[in-house]
């Protein structure tokens, strides 16, 4: 099996996949903050984990692992040396300066590139038959950034495993909440399908060394031949992720769902539909019954909320992007349109308040 050499935008959710790989022996460079860089090339990173029917969970140590982790700053990456490019930052984070030129040159580069965010980059919808890509720019940032990308060469992983650092702990401390898959649709190539497929067996392929021996990990790569798969996430993010906004503040996702589980319920379906719509089959995606158990121990505010708490000015629109895709198939929802308008709400407020700072 090879070794790749892989590029990942994003240490924060980024170290989670790469502590993954790193067990397959690969190379894993991550683009962060200095202060990230510095702390990950001088001490590593760690990954905690919770292990079904085992008591103490395990911390996963870059260090310790066959594979290889160094991070730097945007500048001086050539992303033509390297197999496969991960996109882990959250959307609006693309446009920012050093960041959006590093973008370019991985777009032109045509190294075929993974994104692991909840909003699918804009030339991923290009993939997508039944879309007018042309329509959403309204729910991105700042749509020119993925103007040079060939749709073909870019494919999207649901960032299904949840995980936050803890505020007390390093920045390179990653705490996994909701220890599930990473699921990853096909690249229009052959040969960079094969890559996935590489590192899917890699993962599979992974025992750690506890206590009592050696164990299997939970968060595993899946890679499917259908491209709606990764978009099961859109359902879960709008019942759950944007309904931990509130007029006022923030709640948990388990408030989110549990507090009033039909209208969660109602959402959810929505969005299934949608799917449904575009042509994903309902086997693809994940039946509400099972997100609203594992909701039950989402015991933090999703990070849009948290973002827009903190005051930030842009976030994640995946809700305002469900919307366009709904119009597009004449598809509404009340609650949909609610969240929507909330949103812009709270970030027109936030962005008067930095204004007026």
């Amino acid at each position: 099996m090879p070794n790749y050499k892989i590029l990942i935008l994003g240490a924060s959710y980024g170290s989670l996949l790469a502590s993954k790989m790193m067990f397959g022996g690969h190379s894993v460079k991550l683009v962060c903050l200095p202060a990230e860089a510095d702390l990950i090339n001088s001490e590593g990173f760690r990954v905690r984990m919770p292990i079904r029917g085992r008591k103490e969970q395990i911390e996963i140590d870059s260090r310790k692992l066959p594979g290889k982790v160094s991070a730097s700053g945007p500048a001086d990456i050539n992303p033509k040396d390297y197999d496969l490019i991960g996109l882990a930052m959250q959307e609006p984070q693309y446009g920012s300066p050093g960041v959006r030129e590093l973008l370019d040159a991985v777009a032109k580069s045509r190294v075929p590139c993974m994104s692991i965010m909840n909003m699918p980059p804009l030339p991923y919808m290009k993939r997508i038959r039944n879309v007018n890509s042309e329509l959403l720019g309204p729910a991105y940032t700042m749509p020119a950034v993925w103007d040079s990308f060939d749709p073909g060469t870019l494919t999207l992983c649901s960032p299904d495993p949840q995980a936050v650092r803890p505020p007390e702990e390093k920045v390179n401390i990653l705490q996994v909440t909701l220890p599930t898959n990473f699921k990853v649709a096909r690249f229009d190539s052959e040969k960079s399908n094969e890559i996935l497929r590489n590192i899917e067996k890699d993962i599979d392929a992974v025992r750690f060394d506890a206590p009592e021996g050696k164990i299997e990990l939970p968060v595993k790569l899946r890679v499917h031949d259908s491209l709606f798969v990764p978009l099961a996430k859109w359902a879960m993010l709008l019942a759950g992720n944007y309904r931990c906004i509130t007029q006022d503040g923030m709640r948990t996702a388990q408030e989110a769902v549990h507090t009033n589980l039909k209208e969660a319920h109602s959402i959810y379906e929505f969005v299934l539909d949608v799917c449904v719509k575009l042509g994903a089959s309902r086997d693809e995606l994940v039946p509400f019954e099972k997100y609203a158990a594992a909701a039950e121990s989402l015991s933090r505010p999703a990070s849009a909320a948290r973002a827009l708490n903190n005051g930030a000015i842009n976030i994640e629109r995946a809700d305002k992007l469900v919307q366009l895709v709904a119009q597009q198939q004449g598809m509404s929802h009340p609650l949909l349109d609610a969240i929507v308008i909330l949103v812009d709400e709270r970030i027109a407020a936030n962005r008067r308040k930095a204004v007026a700072a």
